[in-house]
């Protein structure tokens, strides 16, 4: 069980927030799918579905990927889109100090340019080391850089808070990043 339900969690990431046309799913402009048209083409894919499952798969999330609207009808990803989607969120002051977790091959490039949006529509930050080191981790030797988020605000740059709690920003200068 515990596999069908990470395969149909990577498969979710992968039609809601990379490429839906995978199954021939449509989202709306906000990256929202209907849940029942979610479920009916994963299932003619060839992989068996339901609602109970596809709610499993959000509720249990452990970096809660995934969101439901209010009446469970339709269904996001949180953030993370190599799409164009509007997620509606509101500019928000962030903490002083903010992570980036990276593999430690990647420095010398961020050192010189920054972190970019690379394919998605925002940097991810995260408020803990914890957060960040396991991000890092999932692509090399971690390293954790610190980003001066606060006094970046203050020069103009727009923060976003995710509804699963990961910063957004559309791009983080050198200036503002210590190792």
């Amino acid at each position: 069980m515990q596999q069908h339900l990470k395969h149909i969690s990577k498969l979710l990431s992968l039609v809601l927030r990379h490429k839906p046309e995978t199954i021939g799913l449509q989202l709306d402009a906000n990256g929202w799918a209907k849940v029942d048209e979610l479920i009916q083409k994963i299932n003619e894919s060839g992989t068996a579905v339901d609602a109970a499952t596809i709610d499993l798969v959000v509720e249990t999330n452990d970096k809660k990927r995934f969101a439901f609207n209010e009446d469970k009808t339709q269904i996001r990803a949180s953030q993370g889109h190599s799409i164009e989607v509007e997620l509606n969120l509101k500019p928000l002051l962030p903490p002083d100090i903010l992570y980036h977790g990276t593999a430690d091959r990647f420095l010398e490039s961020i050192l010189k340019t920054g972190l970019t949006k690379q394919q998605r529509q925002h940097v991810h930050l995260s408020e803990t080391l914890t957060t960040a080191r396991a991000v890092g981790a999932r692509h090399g030797n971690p390293v954790i850089l610190n980003i001066h988020a606060k006094a970046m605000a203050a020069a103009g740059f727009l923060f976003y808070l995710s509804d699963n709690g990961v910063w957004l920003v559309d791009f983080v200068p050198v200036q503002y990043i210590t190792v």
